[in-house]
C-alpha cells in the first residue's frame, strides 16, 4: 500500500503518490490561484505537508479527498497571503444571489468548458476563488463563508458576479466569431 510506504518514508511510494495525484491537484490549485507558477508552488507545499503529516491520514476518507483538502487549504492560504481583501457585500449597494440558476445556464457553461476554464483564470481574484470553490470544488456558500471569513451573501454575490462576467466574456467571444 502506497500510503503505508509514505508512512515509512519510502521515497518511491511518495513518488508514486505524486504521479497519481499531482495533475488533478495542480488543476485544483490553478483554479484557485490562477497563475501556473503559483499553482506549482502551492502543489509542492501541499505534497510536502501531506507527506510530513501522513500520520494524520486516518483512512476515514480516500487519500485523494484528504490530499484535495490540503491542496485547497494551501491554495486559499496562498491567496490570503497575497492580501486579497474579501469585501463584505453587505457594505455594498446591491445584493445578488444564484438562486435563479436554471438548466439552460448550466448547459451554456457545459458546452463551452475550455473557454470557461480560460476565462475563470482571468476573473478578479475574489470572484475566481469563490467561484472555483463553489462551482468546481463543490463547497456550499456556508462552507465558503466559514473558510474565507466572509458572509454567506458575499459568497453568493461573488458567484453570481463571476457567472455574469463569464457569460459576458463568452458572449463577446461568440459574437466576435
Amino acid at each position: 500500500m502506497l500510503v503505508q510506504g509514505c508512512r515509512n518514508y519510502d521515497r518511491q511510494a511518495q513518488f508514486e503518490i505524486y504521479k497519481l495525484y499531482s495533475k488533478a491537484m495542480y488543476n485544483i490549485s490553478l483554479r484557485i490561484v490562477a497563475k501556473e507558477e503559483d499553482a506549482e508552488d502551492v502543489l509542492q507545499n501541499a505534497f510536502l505537508s501531506a507527506f510530513t503529516k501522513i500520520e494524520q491520514f486516518s483512512g476515514k476518507v480516500t487519500f485523494g479527498a484528504w490530499l484535495k483538502r490540503i491542496v485547497i487549504n494551501k491554495s486559499i492560504d496562498y491567496v490570503k497571503k497575497k492580501k486579497i481583501s474579501f469585501v463584505d457585500i453587505e457594505k455594498v449597494d446591491f445584493r445578488l444571489t444564484d438562486e435563479n440558476d436554471n438548466d439552460e445556464e448550466l448547459l451554456f457553461y457545459k458546452d463551452r468548458l475550455d473557454q470557461v476554464h480560460d476565462k475563470i483564470k482571468k476573473l478578479p481574484d475574489k470572484c475566481r476563488v469563490i467561484f472555483s470553490l463553489f462551482m468546481l470544488e463543490g463547497y456550499d456558500h456556508n462552507e465558503i463563508a466559514e473558510i474565507l471569513n466572509i458572509s454567506v451573501s458575499t459568497s453568493k454575490s461573488q458567484v453570481h458576479r463571476a457567472k455574469k462576467l463569464l457569460r459576458e466574456k463568452l458572449e463577446m467571444d461568440l459574437n466576435a466569431s
